[in-house]
């Protein structure tokens, strides 16, 4: 669909304008990094880390250090959806909307759908990416005007089992540990999370802490040995979904060897006696065989945990997207519990957001089953508040439908009209059959979106450009209940608005269209002219509450900075810890332990799908990749999709690196490259939750659309926090039969590749495999790859080859339609050399190892001429493929570094700091040091040299 329409203030000329500096955030993961935005009139011209924010002091990982690469004019152009547009009908273009008139169809088409079929027949799904005021808009715009509960987030793939593992344990959703306490901690334990990628900042602080006393005992249970279990003292490799069996067997040991306290547990918990006996069972030998461990292991990590005057629990999506997600979250806090490992320095159950802003969304009450400032939907006393606070007669006590069911409704006709906000259902969803149905039968689907790119926008009837990073103002709330003031450093481009500015003048709309019976306001319910007026009612619902902040403004967040809840009136700072007086959050007072039986997987492996898919996130690529995939420059560590396997499953199965392989679940199917990774055990595979049919797709045989990662997930979810188990699903994996492909690369202008991408992804659908990614650093690049059971027409291949600029008259070119065998390429001279600026290898791909290399190092390519539409593997000339990039801020590969750690002698860390002093590796954001770390210590000792550079 078009990005670029629309006009683009951006794009046109601007006067010399005086630098200026914006305080803002980072809008990836929980950490809620500060970010100083550079600008000049109205671009973004540089990004650095804040060294005055509590979160990071001035640190940032790779996709925060490249935040302004992501602004610039030429993406926005080409990525950035910039005035409202219409579909008269489904999968046709789009076409050009004024804002007045899209506004008004929606008021319409809602209004129509209420007044037929009633309030529930509409659904939102909004996302943590929004900022808590545009978070409070949605919510009152559905459960206060509108009456229905049906709005949800995508906070529920993400934080809504640790939401329920904090409310069923410790009485209320606020996370008692901060940042801080790593740096008191004498031991970690880090679960079910890949903190190394997931959360690169604070992974750095670990490392710090760890540094500064070695003492400290780390131990990581996860079942793929990641950089981040390259930290550890005690890695627990346990199998997948195991983690309520591992929690109870370390509690049964802690029993058994008199680790637990008494005295904490009598004076601040109930229901202890009926988890000793649940537990009971839970023995050493047991759990060894369930989980996959040693006895000694088990024993040595309930040591550590109970016996270190401090211990500290980081988890995230490895406990949360489960469907016993609250049971894993819940059995977790069990041990602090019974411990006394939390309300002090150094302790407690710290979970770790996965979005920027889900802690803010869950504080307006942005979930279907939750009302503002943590007031639960089924407490009538709660349902009152709001409604008095909102000046509605109600608020609908009828649980509204969650994310998962919310799809579901629409697929079976339920819900007749969705609305879409900052989210990408279409690639992040599990089980996209039901999620495209759903989007195919919904009678009106409006996306409200910054990028045109996302795949959801192919199934809106209306969508609307929103406004995002370096352009947003209002609040976001990190992990450890931290507030952040968001600024805006530039203008929206085009005509994009923001998103609490849309939900308000929709909302205004809808309040005259609807029927005279729900329009109960005792006043307008949104007369809202900036963010801080819709912040200070919101400041408001929370009086009284466990995250009062009654004592915070805007004011003091621009003076004082980020600040901590709760910050009650008349107090001046926030709580950094909670529960230091054993004290919760309860009826009574008191903890609860949660006595919750192990329940196995949804979908375990068996015969007919015998491998444990698990899903996790890339290093340098954030969710769907919508931003970070618009830069060449985040590829370089992972270049293109893959599905690892153990290498030993890859040789029984006889595969090789780089082999097609179609992966199975009961829910759909899809073709990827395999690669072995040592990080998985027998019968695992894993796959990055980020490729989406954007960058992977294809088409079955029966001529179904392949829907990347998603096409093969559960949508069995916990049955209380009602988040999907995405992290699980039984696959199988099978050598694919395609022995026709193709691969086009080609640097293109920066103003045109992406747009170019976009264009080509429409043609992946075509091939049984497909796959199309940017790459390059200084120059824009796109690398195309196909394959299929034949040769396709002549035609779809030219147009590949247009598409990457090959169609001049000055490309070299090849073709032998019988073979169905195709090579173009184009050389542009540079003075007296020249070089390969673009190819196309169809039918024979082998030449590959070398032509690949030429092109993307840009070497001199003059000597080849006509050689390079040879068929076959063989090289004229000896050509050295560069080896993958682990150093994305300073393009250091894989093989500088190894030859380098050939010339470093001393302890790994005098090598470390050789290696950072010769390449500079890891010395600016720091993303790559687990990496360099696991470099290090894997270099063996007779393959240094003794001359020390």
């Amino acid at each position: 669909m078009p990005a670029n329409t629309g006009s683009d203030p951006r794009s046109k000329p601007l006067p010399e304008e005086v630098k200026a500096v914006t305080r803002s955030t980072c809008p990836y993961c929980g950490v809620g990094c500060g970010v100083l935005i550079e600008t000049q009139g109205r671009e973004i011209t540089g990004v650095r880390g804040d060294p005055d924010h509590p979160a990071n002091f001035g640190k940032l990982c790779t996709k925060g250090t490249t935040l302004h690469f992501t602004a610039s004019p030429a993406v926005t152009r080409q990525t950035r959806l910039l005035q409202p547009l219409q579909r008269l009908q489904r999968k046709a273009l789009p076409t050009p909307i004024a804002w007045d008139s899209a506004l008004d169809l929606a008021a319409e088409r809602f209004a129509k759908t209420i007044a037929e079929h009633g309030p529930d027949a509409v659904g939102f799904y909004i996302s943590g990416q929004l900022l808590t005021e545009d978070y409070y808009v949605f919510n009152k715009l559905a459960k206060g005007l509108i009456g229905t509960n049906n709005v949800d987030t995508n906070s529920r793939l993400c934080m809504s089992s640790a939401v329920a593992g904090y409310k069923l344990t410790l009485g209320a959703d606020a996370p008692p540990a901060c940042y801080d306490d790593v740096n008191h901690a004498n031991c970690l334990f880090i679960v079910g999370s890949n903190a190394a990628f997931a959360h690169p900042v604070l992974f750095r602080r670990i490392e710090e802490a760890k540094k500064q006393n070695p003492a400290m005992k780390v131990i990581v249970a996860d079942p793929r040995r990641t950089d981040t279990a390259g930290l550890a003292d005690l890695y627990l490799p346990l199998q997948p979904g195991s983690d309520v069996m591992l929690f109870h067997g370390l509690l049964h040991t802690m029993l058994w060897e008199g680790w637990v306290k008494p005295d904490f547990i009598a004076a601040h918990t109930t229901g202890f006696e009926a988890l000793k006996t649940l537990v009971r069972d839970c023995t050493p030998e047991r759990v060894a065989d369930v989980c996959g461990l040693r006895k000694e292991d088990l024993y040595t990590a309930a040591h550590w945990f109970a016996t270190s005057p401090a211990t500290l629990s980081l988890y995230c999506q490895g406990l949360n997207q489960s469907s016993s997600g609250t049971a894993k979250n819940a059995t977790l806090i069990n041990l602090h519990l019974a411990t006394g490992q939390i309300g002090k320095p150094g302790a407690g159950p710290f979970s770790l957001t996965g979005q920027p802003n889900a802690m803010g969304g869950r504080e307006v009450g942005g979930l279907a089953n939750l009302l503002s400032a943590h007031r639960d939907l089924a407490n009538p006393a709660h349902r009152a508040e709001v409604a008095a606070l909102w000046g509605v007669a109600d608020v609908p006590s009828k649980p509204g439908k969650t994310a998962v069911e919310m799809f579901q409704a629409a697929a079976d006709g339920e819900i007749k009209a969705l609305w879409i906000a900052c989210t990408n259902p279409a690639q992040s969803m599990p089980d996209q059959t039901t999620v495209r149905r759903a989007l195919e039968r919904a009678e009106f689907v409006v996306v409200q979106e910054a990028y045109a790119t996302a795949s959801t926008c192919d199934w809106a009837d209306l969508l609307l450009p929103a406004s995002t990073w370096g352009e947003k103002d209002g609040t976001v709330t990190n992990s450890e209940r931290r507030i952040s003031r968001v600024r805006a450093a530039v203008p929206a481009p085009g005509e994009a608005r923001h998103d609490w500015q849309i939900g308000v003048d929709f909302a205004q709309r809808l309040e005259k269209a609807l029927p005279q019976q729900l329009q109960s306001a005792l006043f307008p319910l949104f007369p809202y002219q900036n963010p801080e007026q819709i912040w200070l009612e919101h400041r408001e619902s929370t009086r009284g509450r466990d995250l009062d902040i009654t004592g915070l403004s805007y004011a003091m967040l621009e003076q004082q900075g980020p600040q901590q809840w709760p910050l009650r009136e008349g107090e001046t700072t926030g709580q950094v810890r909670l529960y230091e007086d054993g004290v919760f959050p309860t009826a009574d007072g008191r903890a609860r332990f949660a006595a919750l039986p192990f329940v196995p997987l949804a979908e375990p492996r068996e015969s007919r799908y015998p491998f444990s898919l698990t899903t996790g996130r890339l290093r340098d690529q954030w969710h769907g990749m919508t931003r970070t995939g618009t830069l060449g420059r985040l590829f370089g560590h992972v270049a293109e999709p893959v599905v690892q396997l153990h290498p030993q499953d890859m040789a029984r199965r006889g595969l090789t690196a780089g082999d097609l392989v179609q992966v199975t679940s009961k829910r759909g199917s899809i073709v990827v490259p395999v690669q072995p990774s040592d990080e998985l055990g027998l019968s695992q595979a894993f796959m990055a939750m980020h490729w989406g049919s954007e960058y992977l797709s294809g088409v079955s045989s029966t001529g179904e659309a392949l829907a990347g990662v998603n096409a093969l997930t559960t949508s069995a979810h916990c049955p209380t926090s009602k988040q999907p188990e995405l992290k699980h699903a039984a696959v199988k994996v099978l050598k694919a039969d395609l022995p026709w492909t193709l691969l086009g690369m080609a640097w293109l202008p920066d103003a045109l590749a992406l747009r170019a991408r976009e264009d080509l992804r429409a043609l992946m659908a075509q091939f049984p495999f497909a796959s199309c990614v940017p790459f390059g650093r200084d120059r824009t690049g796109v690398l195309f790859r196909a394959a299929a059971h034949e040769a396709p027409e002549t035609a779809l291949i030219e147009r590949i080859e247009a598409l990457l600029g090959l169609d001049t008259p000055d490309a070299l070119r090849y073709a032998d339609r019988r073979l169905g065998q195709r090579r173009t390429a184009r050389l542009v001279k540079h003075g007296a050399s020249s070089t390969l600026e673009g190819f196309v290898l169809a039918g024979d791909t082998r030449a590959e190892v070398w032509i690949k290399p030429l092109l993307e190092d840009e070497q001199p390519a003059g000597a080849y001429g006509r050689l390079i539409l040879m068929p076959g593997a063989q090289a004229p000339i000896a050509v050295t493929a560069k080896s993958r990039q682990v150093c994305t801020c300073f393009n250091v590969s894989e093989d500088s570094i190894q030859e380098q750690l050939t010339r470093c002698n001393g302890s790994p860390d005098e090598r470390l700091a050789t290696l950072q002093g010769q390449l500079q590796c890891g010395t600016n954001c720091g993303s790559c040091l687990p990496e360099l770390r696991r470099l290090v210590r894997a270099q063996p000792q007779d393959m240094r040299t003794t001359d020390v550079l």
